[in-house]
């Protein structure tokens, strides 16, 4: 009885801690390269990201200039926003998606130009 109480708690341990790797928030600290598209083409932004804790800041550049960047991080799911003027339109973008290890997908929302999808990889 002793080695069956033995085995169940063993394997109720290991169960917690599957379960607390799995509830961890991805590591997107670094230096990311983008490919984004749209319908009117595609772009290739890149991205300085800093995390703290779920907290993500950084910078953007590509086509739409340089700006600073936001977000989060909760378990796989990841979220950046900033503000550029473009050509004397303020827009809002905001990329969500998922990560797995040094890959990134999801969607791009582009403000008032539209919508479309992105991949990213870690490149530094």
């Amino acid at each position: 009885m002793k080695i069956l109480r033995r085995l169940f708690i063993t394997m109720l341990a290991s169960a917690a801690l599957a379960g607390a790797a799995l509830a961890a928030d991805a590591n997107v600290a670094g230096e990311w390269d983008f490919t984004v598209e749209t319908q009117a083409g595609t772009g290739a932004p890149h991205f300085s990201l800093k995390q703290d804790g779920t907290a993500l800041s950084g910078t953007y550049k590509g086509q739409l200039g340089e700006a600073p960047v936001t977000g989060s991080v909760k378990g796989n799911d990841v979220t950046i926003s900033f503000k550029v003027n473009a050509q004397g339109t303020d827009l809002a973008i905001t990329y969500s998606g998922t990560v797995e290890g040094d890959t990134m997908k999801g969607k791009v929302a582009l403000g008032e130009l539209g919508e479309g999808t992105f991949t990213g990889k870690k490149s530094g």
